[in-house]
This record gives C-alpha cells, sequence and structure tokens, in this order.
C-alpha cells in the first residue's frame, strides 16, 4: 500500500551529439499576419432601460455600502465616548477612596 510506484523507464534512443552551427548573418523575417479570431462569446448590447437599471443598481450599492461604513464609524466613536466616561469615572473612584484613608 506504501510502496512507492515507479513510471516505466524511457525507452527512446540516446542523443546523439550534432554537430554545432554558427549563423553568419540572420537575416530578419517580416511578422507573420494574424488573423482575426471569431469570438463565441455573446456581445453586450446596453439599451437605454438596462443603462438606467445599471446606473440604479450601482447608485444602491454605494448608497449601501456608505450606510455600513458611518454605522460602523458611529459605533466606534460612541465605544470611544463610553471608554473614555468609564475611564473618568474610574479615577474620580480611584481618587475618592485615597482620599477617605
Amino acid at each position: 500500500m506504501f510502496t512507492p510506484k515507479y513510471p516505466p523507464p524511457d525507452t527512446a534512443p540516446p542523443a546523439t551529439a550534432t554537430p554545432t552551427v554558427i549563423p553568419t548573418a540572420v537575416q530578419p523575417s517580416a511578422p507573420a499576419p494574424i488573423a482575426p479570431t471569431a469570438s463565441n462569446r455573446p456581445t453586450v448590447q446596453l439599451t437605454p432601460g438596462s443603462a438606467l437599471a445599471l446606473a440604479a443598481g450601482g447608485g444602491a450599492v454605494v448608497l449601501v455600502v456608505g450606510a455600513v461604513l458611518v454605522s460602523l464609524m458611529l459605533a466606534v466613536a460612541i465605544t470611544g465616548v463610553s471608554v473614555a466616561v468609564v475611564a473618568v469615572v474610574l479615577r474620580l473612584l480611584v481618587k475618592d477612596l485615597n482620599n477617605h484613608r
């Protein structure tokens, strides 16, 4: 079960050494023309109604994201104010406790 399974050995004949050829001059060739390929994807055509719906949907997304971000920042601000009030109250209580001794 845990024995490794090796691929079969390569049966290709060994490569023979080929003489190296040093080119003397290379002529630049013209680039091959690229044929336009036909796309299988359907083209998207925006009608005035679909453009209006797309703009309204985008505006709704912006409003929702903005409302969420504003509410998160408001929650952070309220938490910060409440922590500051608690710190002041605790400081006053500790100061009052030290004065009664």
